[in-house]
């Protein structure tokens, strides 16, 4: 099995080399492609510095600005597919997903999961430093994703997610219409609906300890009227179905 471990960066220079290392450095053969938007602080030229030490396994696409989470995703999603790899997971660069938690993830795509998701709310909450007023948005903003489209997932938002080959090939890419971080409900209502398995994998969250984080009120409120939109879309049955 061909796994890529896709990274979106934006000023992460703290975090990248040491994540290059921890994913490449593991006994599973994991490929590493990093998505940079830009980085004004050199981000991009630190992975380009580190391909030598993995050549073959160490890719980068470098991006004019920032296009957002959701096209850096799609634009990994597209590149991969093209060259043939066989499950594909979504990770930050600010270590708030422990790349020791990789290889369960792949395993659950491996054993028959389309969709795998890395998830702080399978059993209880398992998040670690974080303001009780942004565990209580997120846990409650999952429930409320739960609520107003159905989606059968604890951990809607959840951003370390594991796709299998098969079911990137069903997801009509255009009609992935959220940026940011609504990006992750929409493919995953988007999976539910086409009738794929989604596995929920708990994992432990623990924020940040390098860098800033890269959430603002506008992508908040994509997220919340996205979901909206989720709704209306299948009430008016203009969703694509296998």
């Amino acid at each position: 099995m061909r796994k890529l471990v896709i990274i979106p960066t934006y000023n992460e220079r703290e975090n990248i080399a040491a994540m290059i290392e921890r994913v490449l450095s593991s006994d599973e053969g994991f490929e590493l492609l990093v998505i940079d938007d830009g980085s004004p602080d050199g981000t991009a030229a630190i992975v380009r510095e580190r391909q030598p030490q993995f050549p073959d396994r160490l890719h980068l696409i470098e991006r004019s600005g920032k296009l957002g989470l959701g096209t850096a995703y799609l634009t990994g999603f597209e590149w991969g597919l093209a060259r043939g790899y066989d499950a594909m997971c979504e990770m930050d660069c600010d270590f708030s997903h422990d790349p020791n938690d990789l290889p369960r993830l792949f395993a659950a795509v491996e054993a028959g999961a389309d969709v795998a998701v890395g998830s702080r709310y399978a059993c209880g909450v398992n998040v670690v430093n974080w303001p009780m007023s942004r565990l209580l948005i997120s846990y409650f903003g999952s429930r409320y994703v739960r609520f107003v489209t159905g989606l059968p997932v604890r951990d809607t938002t959840a951003g370390f997610v594991c796709y299998a080959r098969r079911a990137l090939e069903r997801i009509d890419f255009g009609r992935i219409g959220m940026k940011g971080y609504g990006f992750q409900i929409e493919m995953k209502y988007t999976a539910w609906r086409l009738g794929m398995r989604i596995e929920e994998v708990p994992i432990v969250f623990t924020e940040r300890r390098e860098g800033s984080s890269k959430m603002s009120g506008g992508i908040f409120r994509e997220a919340l009227f996205g979901v909206l939109g989720l709704r209306l879309r299948r009430i008016r049955g203009r969703e694509a179905r296998a």
